[in-house]
Parts: structure tokens; sequence; C-alpha cells
């Protein structure tokens, strides 16, 4: 049904546009002496021609505006809101100075002259208020800072600085240790909730599988105790993003439109947030980076509670999960036994310490 309305309106354009073209035709003489029905007929015959020409070519016309959109999307992403905002307010001025520049010029009397020189005034000006802002959108952002810095140092007490918003992802709910890390104060907020990342909790909490149900409501839950008991503010954000069908697609853009930072344990987001310009705080790296550090020829208690990989090695783990492997370790098995550290090896999974019984 769509589809059909679509189609018509796109003859309707197209028959103004037949319309158009005898108006031309007309101009240049072609149906000088044409009166009454025949004079009708013509327009009818020329409109209806373009009509449905462009209906017939719905498809073609329908992809190719597609693709320019799809295309203009694509370009614009690779700046940020804070330069479109600067390019766009730049275009607004540059069209009202060139309106008022160009009154004069419509009053001359030579033909198409003075539609010519504003047209000119026009686009010159168009590209100015554009250009001029972005490149020097730098000056622009420090006399914005220092205006707005030498606003808050007026009165601190009125006025308090917010920090960039942290918009979670729905793996950063389900871990639940931002909850920890904000009770701490180590984090300022706002703490930004997308509203795709609650339906994607809720989808992952309807699961038949037994496993993702429960970690759904317990993203939930998380959900619940950050918007009650949270020191810093906790904000749903009901921004659609409806040109991303993937949800971390959707936040990358939504930090991006926010100028804020994506908060998440995903390997994957991480590492398209940092190819996309985007400040990502990663639950798992802040954890690996206060991890007691333990170095070669340090003293380690540990219980041995599974075979390695290797002959006669033993795994045993630290209270944070880190792997520590026991060299001739599968002898003790289920023991709890004095060890020697001898390597530590760092990888991005974490890290792994090496160990062997004193």
């Amino acid at each position: 049904m769509i589809r059909v309305l679509l189609g018509l309106v796109l003859s309707l354009v197209g028959m103004s546009a037949g319309f158009g073209v005898f108006k031309l035709m007309e101009i240049g003489g072609l149906f000088e002496g044409l009166v009454g029905w025949k004079y009708i007929a013509v327009i009818v015959s020329i409109c209806g021609l373009f009509g449905f020409i462009f209906f017939i070519l719905y498809n073609k016309i329908s992809y190719l505006v597609k693709k320019i959109i799809s295309a203009i999307e694509q370009e614009l992403e690779k700046y940020s809101y804070q330069d479109l905002l600067f390019s766009s307010i730049g275009l607004i001025i540059g069209l009202i100075i060139a309106f008022f520049i160009s009154k004069p010029f419509l009053s001359i009397e030579i033909p198409v002259v003075g539609e010519v020189v504003t047209f000119l005034i026009y686009l010159v000006l168009a590209y100015i208020g554009i250009n001029l802002p972005y490149n020097r959108r730098g000056e622009i952002k420090e006399a914005l800072d220092s205006t707005k810095t030498q606003f808050f140092s007026r009165d601190k007490s009125k006025s308090k600085k917010s920090s960039n918003p942290k918009i979670l992802d729905t793996s950063a709910i389900i871990d639940g240790r931002i909850k920890d890390i904000c009770m701490t104060g180590f984090v300022e907020g706002p703490l930004i909730i997308p509203e795709f990342v609650l339906k994607e909790l809720q989808h992952i909490a309807d699961s038949s599988d037994s496993l993702k149900r429960t970690k759904g409501r317990r993203g939930l839950d998380i959900v619940k105790i950050m918007q009650e008991e949270l020191p810093i503010e906790v904000k749903i954000n009901e921004t659609a993003i409806d040109d991303a069908e993937e949800v971390d697609m959707k936040v990358i853009k939504l930090a991006r439109s926010l100028g804020g930072s994506v908060v998440t344990t995903d390997y994957n987001l991480n590492k398209v947030a940092d190819v996309k310009g985007i400040q990502v705080l990663n639950i798992n790296e802040l954890a690996n980076s206060i991890k007691t550090l333990l170095l070669p020829g340090e003293n380690l208690t540990v219980q041995v509670i599974k075979d390695g990989k290797e002959a006669n090695q033993g795994i045993a783990y630290l209270d944070d999960g880190t792997m520590i492997v026991v060299e001739n370790g599968k002898r003790h098995m289920g023991d709890n036994i004095e060890t020697l550290v001898t390597s530590v090896i760092q990888t991005p999974a974490g890290r792994m310490i090496f160990v062997r019984p004193v």
C-alpha cells in the first residue's frame, strides 16, 4: 500500500514536471494557435506522459535516492556533532546576509542579470558560511570553553560544570560492576541508558534459554538499583537510532550525537568505537589495571584445583579470576601450597601468572 502511495506521489511530481515542460514549449511557440479542447488535450497528454514515466521509474528513482541519502550519511559520520552544528549555524547566517545583500540586485532592469547575481551571492555566502566555522572550529571551541570557564568561575556555588555523559551498553549493565564503581565516587555522571538497550535486555530476559533469561533479568534489576541507589544521575534516553540495526552501532551513534563516552565490557565494541573516534571506558581494562601486582621472585599461596594443558601442570586462580599456572603442580591437586612467582604474562584477555612450588 505504501509503495503504491509513494508511486502516486512520484507521479504527481512527474505531472508537475510535465506541466513545466509544456510551459517552456508554449513560450517557445510550439503550440501557437491551439485553443479549446486541443489545448487542454496537449496539457493532459504531456502531464500524463511524465507522470507515467515517473511512476514506472519508481524503483530506480527510489534506489537512487536511498543511495544518495546513504552517501550523505556516511560523509556526515566523519564529522562530530559540534562541527555540524557550527557549519549549520554558519550556513544560516550566510543565507541571511545573502538575502539582504541581494535585494538591490533584484531591481536591476537588465534581464536575467539580477537573478544570476543573486544566485551567485547566495552560493558564495552559503559556501563561506559552511566552511569558515569548520576551518576555524578549533578557535571557536577554545573561545566557547574559555567563556564557559569564566561563567562557572564567577559563581561556583550556583553553577557546576557537568562531565561528559557515559552511555552504557548491554554488556556493561549485565556485568554489574559499573554500579559498584559508581558507588565509590570514581565515576561522574550522568549515566545514559538508551531505550534500545533496555529493549534488548527485555528481549534477553524473555529468551527460552535459561542462561540468557537469567542475564537479562539481572541486567533489568541492576538498572532499577542504579536508578534508586546511585549518588549520580541516571537517565533513560529515548532517542531512536533507525539507521542502524545492531545495538552496538546504535550505542556508538548515540555517543557521537551526545558527545559522550561508551561504557562496555565488549572487546569488539571497544575496537569499533576506537576506530570511530569515540572514547571507551572498558570495565575489564579498569579491573586489569587495579589488580594486585605480582613480580617474579615473590611468594604466593595458591590452591591447585585442576590439571593444566602441559604434563604435570596444575591450575589455580586468584580471587579476581586471574589464572595461575603451577609447574609440577598436578601432584598437589586440591592442596594449598606455597609457590614462587617465576613470570607474569599480560594477554589481551588478561594476565597469566606462572609459579613453581617451593
